[in-house]
């Protein structure tokens, strides 16, 4: 069965780098989400998502992960250049901007409980 992912980011050449290092090692991607409202609803259906912080609606990232993981069982993994702004968000971890195509392999595999060997780019927080 193949995993599913949402990108949940504003700046769409990101995203579309984060689609293509997903779909190229097999994982379906729902949608790309660039706000809040269109994230949360994407999420119904979703095995993990990768989300940023400050979104097109602001620094929202929190909220959305913390919406995704109660009301869908979403994981996620933030994709961000912030993180000191994650607080208290749910969430597995999360990987610095600019991140590598094994970086993102990696936290994929995390959130999926797939085999995976550790990858010093994605920085565990919770799981």
């Amino acid at each position: 069965m193949t995993k599913t992912a949402l990108i949940v980011e504003d700046e769409i050449f990101v995203a579309l780098d984060l689609e293509r290092i997903l779909m190229d090692a097999g994982y379906g991607v729902a949608a790309i989400a660039a706000d809040r409202d269109s994230a949360i609803a994407a999420a119904p259906g979703c095995n993990f998502a990768f989300v940023d912080i400050n979104l097109r609606d602001g620094p929202t990232g929190p909220e959305i992960a913390r919406r995704m993981a109660k009301d869908y069982g979403v994981k996620v993994v933030f994709v961000t250049a912030n993180p000191a702004q994650i607080g208290d968000a749910e969430c597995l971890g999360y990987i610095r901007k600019p991140f590598s195509d094994a970086a993102i392999l990696a936290a994929a595999a995390l959130a999926c409980n797939d085999e995976q060997t550790a990858h010093d780019d994605v920085i565990r927080i919770s799981g």
